[in-house]
């Protein structure tokens, strides 16, 4: 397939889309607006000539925000553009930055769409987090003189092989990438077998090592748990969790409670939309279960606080001693172990974690990361580690220490960048 062939399929494709995204804004109402910006429509007066940011959801967009942060005290004089594609990305987006940057939703990669975009934002240097592939887009860049830089990038065996089977696509996309900041070396030589300039490939490391933790926040934590008059019971939280997790979570926490009467869970579903659903399945299961998002206060009698609010994960994982990340019992590939792991929170896990595996590999091996492949073994993990504090700190220190090994990656991928906006 080539590119041509490939925008036909897609426009082919535009009523299927137009019927997903109502499906979608049904589910959760955010989808449905500001739809006219997908399709380059509608779109914000933006100050042309900057730098463009594209995170495309929730997980890209915080990993994205210690190099906004660096490029907004960098150039001051450009203005930064953050796009991404789901209404979670955008909301923390703009509670992180607010009027700092410019922002929308990243239009569809329809040739037509991609042009009205880039003739209204006229950017001085493009930068897509991770592998979020768009041969309109990318090409419109290129045609444009614009570079392109790939930043934080992966590249599993999966989805190599996924991308070799459309060649004609991919090799010429790639080959139009002036930077791809890769994670590992693996990952950098399987850019170059498909077509990817050896010249443009670097191994940066990945950037979401490079994360600060207000020294606040676990202050303002503790004088919490402190006025829930909770700062003695053993309190965890199971963060970003999917359909089929919330179950087997709750599963553990009912085994948990029959042996620490006093536990307190924070349940976190990873989409907004299944916050009002959660919160019904814990108060089914019998849990006495208040939202976070009333401001309800957590008393002895509270079994789980479900955390429906957004922009307030590291907050969460800040109250909690212990934290499962999810995404993880079902495959999904899991999500970001390395948030609780910088506020020295141990580690567990279920054992799909194809999208971290390196990251995984290194938690693993320095005896923070605990995987467990049900609720058995998730009740026996937490009742282990709340048994024994001295594991809990080992395990605590562990994750920190990979933490402080692996940093660097910003400062690396921000030096490719330079290079580029010198040339622009």
């Amino acid at each position: 397939m080539n590119r041509t062939l490939y925008s036909l399929i897609l426009h082919l494709a535009l009523p299927f889309i137009f019927l997903r995204l109502l499906w979608r804004a049904w589910r959760a109402p955010a989808y449905g607006r500001r739809i006219g910006e997908r399709f380059s429509l509608g779109l914000p007066a933006f100050r042309p000539g900057g730098i463009w940011i594209h995170a495309v959801s929730l997980g890209e967009s915080i990993a994205a925000a210690p190099l906004v942060r660096e490029l907004l005290e960098r150039h001051p004089e450009l203005p930064v553009t953050v796009t991404c594609m789901t209404p979670t990305g955008s909301e923390r987006i703009q509670a992180l930055f607010g009027e700092r940057i410019q922002h929308c939703y990243l239009p569809y990669d329809l040739p037509w769409a991609c042009a009205r975009f880039l003739d209204r934002l006229r950017p001085r240097l493009a930068v897509i987090m991770e592998t979020e592939l768009w041969p309109n887009h990318i090409h419109a860049c290129h045609a444009r003189g614009i570079p392109v830089a790939l930043a934080n990038a992966r590249l599993s065996e999966r989805s190599a092989r996924g991308y070799a089977r459309f060649a004609k696509l991919t090799a010429p996309m790639l080959a139009e990438l002036e930077l791809i900041a890769v994670q590992t070396a693996a990952e950098a030589e399987r850019f170059r077998q498909l077509g990817a300039r050896p010249g443009c490939v670097e191994v940066t490391g990945s950037i979401k090592f490079d994360l600060s933790v207000d020294p606040e926040l676990p202050r303002r934590a503790a004088e919490l748990r402190d006025a829930w008059g909770a700062s003695a019971r053993p309190v965890w939280i199971a963060a970003s969790t999917h359909a089929g997790e919330d179950e087997v979570v709750l599963a553990a926490h009912r085994r948990l409670l029959a042996e620490r009467a006093d536990a307190l869970l924070i349940l976190v579903p990873r989409h907004p939309e299944r916050f009002a659903q959660v919160f019904e399945l814990c108060r089914r299961e019998g849990f006495a279960t208040v939202r976070r998002s009333t401001g309800e206060p957590v008393g002895d009698g509270v079994q789980v606080l479900l955390g429906d609010t957004l922009g307030e994960l590291l907050f969460l994982y800040a109250l909690a001693d212990l934290a499962f990340v999810g995404g993880s019992l079902v495959p999904n590939g899991g999500h970001n172990l390395l948030e609780p792991a910088a506020l020295g929170k141990p580690l567990l896990s279920g054992p799909h974690l194809f999208n971290f595996l390196e990251i995984a590999a290194q938690l693993r091996d320095a005896g923070d990361l605990l995987e467990v492949a049900d609720g058995e073994a998730l009740h026996g993990a937490l009742s282990g580690l709340f048994a024994d504090s001295a594991e809990t700190r080992r395990r605590a220190e562990a994750g920190l220490g990979v933490m402080r090994a692996n940093q660097g990656a910003l400062a690396r991928l921000l030096a490719g960048l330079e290079r580029l906006l010198a040339r622009a």
